[in-house]
Formats: structure tokens, sequence, C-alpha cells
């Protein structure tokens, strides 16, 4: 992998033109206004080209706005990110409140072209804008009993019409054991195509770990806590016989409803086949020793 921006890969006046001919869609409707950030490339990067700006921000699941493929899109325009803090408690040595502000004062933001593999079996590569998890964790002082990292979305059912349903037991809750949280290519993304997140993208911070199926890259995190026990998460806890606590992306185990072999890239166009999917979505050998000597077909 190599270090690539996304103006590497997609010239600036084609993204342009294509930023002012989606002026009146449901994109940038359900948009702030959104500031340039600045951020170094990343080594992490893959050269692989991104999805649009459309394809990322149109088509993904945020199930606080609705289970359709294009709910967050039309619903995420309710949601208020400023202010936000997210509570960092747990065994951690400076537990407390912090805002987004000072999270993001001294944070070494970088440009994480990554691709990005959902459990149901399609594909995208996102230009994500953010810091390593590690950072804030070391900010607030992990202490040395800590062995996983919990974390959980905003419950704000005003402005998050989903949550008003019984669909997930809300809070969505998401959990990482410390070695994966502390990994190097596990970010906290505060922005994508080099501007502020969009909030049917997980406004205004999200996780995200590359080499597992997309929905343990929690979204609009407003907690998050250090422990010594393994963490109850969302969909584990809705079927856990399909959802394992790691979810590493794995073509060799199958969810029981489908083949994981195999994924469809989100944009490719109709008479585009299937890609093979790579072992940890073509990160294994950066990650792949953090599961030696486990049975990844029973510990998934």
């Amino acid at each position: 992998m190599r270090g690539l921006s996304w103006s590497d890969v997609t010239p600036k006046p084609q993204w342009l033109n294509r930023r002012q001919l989606m002026a009146g869609g449901a994109a940038l409707l359900a948009t702030p206004a959104l500031a340039k950030i600045e951020a170094a490339k990343s080594r992490f990067s893959t050269d692989a080209a991104p999805n649009t700006l459309s394809e990322i921000t149109t088509y993904n699941n945020f199930y606080e706005f609705g289970w359709d493929k294009g709910d967050p899109a039309r619903n995420a325009r309710l949601l208020t990110t400023d202010p936000w803090a997210v509570e960092i408690s747990g065994l951690v040595d400076r537990p407390g409140s912090y805002g987004l502000d000072d999270i993001l004062k001294d944070a070494p933001l970088e440009e994480r072209i990554y691709r990005f593999r959902c459990v149901e079996a399609w594909s995208m590569v996102i230009p994500w804008i953010g810091f390593e998890l590690a950072h804030l964790l070391n900010k607030a002082g992990v202490q040395p009993g800590a062995k996983y990292v919990a974390f959980e979305t905003l419950v704000r059912p005003e402005e998050m019409p989903g949550q008003t349903t019984r669909s997930l037991d809300w809070p969505y809750r998401e959990g990482l054991r410390l070695d994966e949280a502390m990994h190097p290519l596990t970010i906290l993304a505060t922005g994508l195509y080099g501007e502020a997140m969009p909030n049917q993208n997980g406004a205004p911070i999200r996780l995200v770990v590359p080499w597992k199926y997309g929905f343990k890259s929690i979204k609009s995190i407003v907690s998050i806590r250090l422990t010594d026990t393994q963490p109850e998460t969302t969909w584990n806890m809705q079927n856990a016989r399909e959802y394992g606590f790691y979810s590493n992306v794995n073509p060799e185990v199958s969810h029981p409803r489908w083949s994981q072999a195999s994924e469809r890239r989100v944009g490719a166009g109709i008479f585009a086949g299937r890609e093979d999917t790579v072992m940890f979505n073509g990160y294994g050998a950066e990650v792949a020793g953090l599961y030696a000597g486990m049975d990844l077909s029973k510990d998934y």
C-alpha cells in the first residue's frame, strides 16, 4: 500500500463538477455546510480508486435513520452534531467528557483510503479523514487491567427516527479487543473526501476498522469505555449465530444465509462481475498476527 490522496485518483475538477451536479440532491441536503479538512497522506492507504461521494453518501446502513440504504441520506439532516462530546470511562486514568474540539485539537489527522466490506457482501473504497484511535486512548490513559474497548452511538429518537422502533436494542453498541483498538489501522474518522463527515455517514466522529465487516465501524460515537470483560455488541446480541464478536472479513466462513467468498463493488456497473473477497479485506499482512493461534472458523 502507498499513500494516495483522493485527488490522485479522482481529478479535482471532475469531483467538484459532481458536487455541483448533486447540489440539489439528497446527499447534500442531508449534509450541513462542510468545512475543508487538511490532512496528511497516509502510508496505509490503498491505491484502489475510491467510490464517488454520491455513492458513499447515498448507499449505506445507519439504522438509527431507517432500514433502507437511502434512508440515512434522507433523514440524517435532522441530526445536531455541534456541540458534541464523547464520554470516556472505565479503566482509564483520565475519565470524563471530552469535547470534540478538545479531541481534535492535537489529533494527527490523515487521509486513509480504505477498502470497506459490508457483511451483506457489497464493498466500496472510501477516502476517510481521521486519526488513530490509539491517540485518543493514550490521551485518556489506558490502565493495565483494560482488555476491551466498548463503544455506544448517540440515542436521540427525536432526531434519529429509526430509534422510535424496537428493531434493535438501542443504543447501538460495538466493541474491540484492546490490541485491535490500538492497532494503527484502527481510526476514528471525522471526515471523508477532504471535508467534515456527512451526517448519514456517522458525523461527527465514527470508528473505522477496515479488516472487519462494516457494522463493526460504529457511527456517531458518544461513549467509549475501557473494560476487562468482553462487551456486548448489537448484532451479536440480536443474533449470535449470524454475527460474531470479531466479525473479521473471512471468505472461508459463510454467513448462515449467504456466501462471503465474493462481493459486489458498489458503482462497478451492471456488467461488472463479482470480486473475490480477500481474507481480512486485504489487510492480512498488517493484522493477521493479532489472531495467531485462534480458530477463526469458530472465533468469527
